[in-house]
């Protein structure tokens, strides 16, 4: 099972758009340029997410992105989920058609493990992980970690990616 990289670029996006978000809207460019994400890729996302109430757009000159809720009301499940990004340990979606158009015998499992992973993915919002990059030191020096779990621990990257 994997987060592909829409999920992964759009969580992304989204955070350097937080980190940006009180000094007006964000430009796709910007964050193309910092990110290092192609910028019609971040268009596609962020037009999702434009759907989906999670960002407004502002047309004409200092126009770009900004959020549409507050950073504590935007999870990462949210944002994984506006941009159709399923996360699926099982192998028939979810559908139970797994072996012979019936469910095998680890289906149960690994659709509790899908509810897990939602679960955590909706207990972080944005403004945490907003926070964590804002406490980060330099570049170039010693980071402690505070031993909270945060997307992109050593165990939740496990968990996703098999």
């Amino acid at each position: 099972m994997r987060l592909t990289t829409k999920g992964r670029f759009a969580v992304t996006a989204m955070i350097d758009l937080g980190m940006r978000h009180q000094r007006g809207p964000v430009t796709l460019a910007g964050i193309s340029e910092r990110q290092r994400i192609s910028l019609s890729y971040l268009e596609q996302l962020f037009g999702r997410l434009r759907r989906q109430g999670i960002v407004d757009s502002v047309r004409g000159p200092g126009g770009g992105y900004t959020l549409a809720k507050s950073l504590e009301d935007i999870s990462v499940a949210d944002i994984i989920r506006a941009v159709d990004e399923p996360i699926d340990a099982t192998q028939c979606g979810g559908l139970g058609n797994c072996h012979d158009d019936r469910e095998c015998m680890t289906h149960d499992l690994w659709m509790a493990l899908n509810a897990r992973i939602y679960d955590y993915l909706d207990s972080v919002n944005l403004a945490e992980l907003v926070r964590q990059q804002l406490d980060k030191p330099a570049e170039g020096h010693a980071h402690k970690h505070d031993g909270r779990r945060i997307v992109g621990s050593a165990e939740l990257k496990a968990v996703v990616n098999g």
